[in-house]
């Protein structure tokens, strides 16, 4: 009988001592892996407002979907400035401007119109991936809008967003839970997101 309760015992205390190990890795490994995903899906983000300025840059309005963008940066050419030489520190200081020396062959700079991708990522670039939360098969949300500032000029905006349902879903319950009670109480999104159909906030991200 002693023996056996000293069993229980021992496997009590070691049952204890995972309880407790684990209450505190849980949090500290979901917050390793959170910033791990969020780090992926922010450069992918940063990658959607840099083809979404450009876009805008030659349509005046942002592109409403991805498979617009995605045509747009596969199809569409916009100017790459090739650049050769710089300034001397004697020219800045004679107030000489680039436009000057390039008209007295000093530097050299060239227009070239290339496609999209290849200006704005590089020919390796996958744009069919632009659309997708990295790691997950969700596509980001993303949308348009006009917005008034306050001067009265009207304003196109965009928004691409992916909320932490979708990419921390499969992780601890309770502390998703937590991440969206800490942003409805601070109304702030549940998420990552660039840009905004709510107020124009200049394509800043909410992570910045």
């Amino acid at each position: 009988m002693k023996v056996t309760f000293k069993i229980l015992l021992v496997a009590a205390v070691v049952v204890l001592i995972y309880m407790c190990y684990r209450s505190i890795m849980a949090p500290i490994e979901f917050e390793q892996e959170r910033g791990a995903r969020e780090k992926a899906i922010i450069a992918r983000l940063i990658d959607i407002r840099k083809a979404q300025i450009e876009y805008k840059n030659k349509y005046k309005v942002h592109a409403a979907s991805f498979e617009e963008l995605s045509r747009f940066l596969k199809e569409e050419k916009i100017p790459f400035l090739k650049k050769e030489g710089v300034l001397t520190d004697e020219q800045l200081e004679k107030g000489m401007t680039e436009k000057e020396a390039v008209k007295q062959g000093l530097i050299k700079r060239d227009t070239f119109w290339v496609i999209a991708k290849d200006t704005l990522f590089g020919p390796a670039f996958n744009v069919d991936s632009l659309k997708f939360v990295p790691g997950t098969t969700q596509p980001f949300f993303m949308d348009t809008a006009s917005l008034v500032s306050g001067s009265g000029y009207t304003i196109k905006v965009f928004e691409a967003s992916v909320t932490y349902d979708t990419y921390l879903g499969d992780l601890d319950k309770q502390e998703v839970a937590n991440l969206k009670d800490v942003a409805t109480k601070s109304n702030k999104f549940a998420g990552l997101k660039v840009g905004s159909l709510e107020e124009i906030n200049n394509n800043a991200g909410n992570w910045e």
